[in-house]
């Protein structure tokens, strides 16, 4: 029967992937079978820890998100939770032995949405780290599957490609995270004299970020390799459409990737797969530069 409550709580973390993430929820289904249901996991907890911080308005989100730090270290302790999301996550944690510490590292960044305003860089870095680049880390660690040696290789690259997608996000949501959550994550950034410069700026940082990330792409395991790789093509295609835009429309509006054209893109990833191999890092691929 907890065979079946197991199976049961991953396929809670998977609705919950599939509601909140198109792209995510792409990106998981190009992993080998093997990776869908940690990964699930992980992506489970880390969105519902940004939901409290986020969207619980009305309610007291310091509380709540110490409750759910004291439930997530519980159940991993015993084994068990009576909470889906947590259980499932619980799971991966002890099945692929990821780090304290980068839970840790996790939870702290998000107690940081609780009363960040405004970041100088050391509080950027650190809430880079812990809101994205250690989530990077934990499915790294599902990937490597108990490979010491591979992790230490990829760590890098993964905090790195992690930490891009995290810009990215910011830039994208520059209007939202200020008007709407009175947050500006951009260090010695004036949200209301946001000049090309500073973008630009932002940008060259994205592309070298991005750089590195691509190059651990290309040494992950078999069955990772195409889903990272997509989520990097997505990223990119989003970067691209902030890159072409003025600074001016970033402070106005979100940009987005449409659904079809995500669609596409996984449908294109997959052909260049079956067709040709998945590219190795003496091939040409699309990569990011510094314009």
């Amino acid at each position: 029967m907890l065979d079946l409550y197991e199976r049961t709580t991953l396929e809670c973390s998977k609705l919950i992937t599939r509601r909140y993430s198109t792209s995510f929820s792409l990106g998981i289904r190009t992993l080998h079978k093997r990776f869908h249901a940690p990964i699930y996991a992980i992506y489970g907890f880390v969105r519902y820890a940004d939901e409290i911080v986020d969207t619980f308005h009305g309610h007291d989100k310091k509380q709540l998100l110490e409750r759910f730090k004291e439930d997530t270290y519980r159940a991993i302790e015993e084994g068990i939770s009576l909470n889906p999301v947590l259980h499932s996550f619980q799971w991966a944690v002890r099945q692929y032995k990821i780090e304290r510490a980068l839970i840790d590292a996790f939870l702290h960044s998000m107690e940081m949405d609780l009363w960040l305003t405004r970041c100088d860089r050391q509080s950027y870095e650190t809430y880079i780290y812990g809101s994205a680049e250690v989530v990077g880390l934990m499915c790294l660690r599902v990937f490597c599957e108990g490979d010491e040696v591979l992790y230490e290789l990829l760590k890098e690259p993964a905090r790195r490609l992690g930490a891009a997608f995290q810009k990215i996000n910011f830039l994208r949501d520059l209007r939202s995270d200020y008007v709407e959550r009175g947050r500006s994550y951009f260090p010695g950034i004036d949200f209301e004299h946001f000049s090309e410069k500073e973008k630009k700026a932002i940008e060259d940082e994205i592309a070298a970020d991005f750089q590195a990330g691509y190059e651990g792409i290309c040494r992950l395991p078999e069955g990772a390799r195409l889903g990272v790789y997509l989520a990097y093509v997505y990223y990119t295609k989003l970067f691209d459409k902030i890159r072409k835009l003025p600074a001016a429309t970033i402070m106005q509006e979100r940009v987005r990737v449409p659904n079809l054209h995500k669609f596409l893109l996984l449908a294109g990833s997959y052909l260049k797969n079956f067709f040709v191999g998945f590219p190795q890092k003496n091939m040409q691929i699309q990569r990011v530069q510094s314009s």
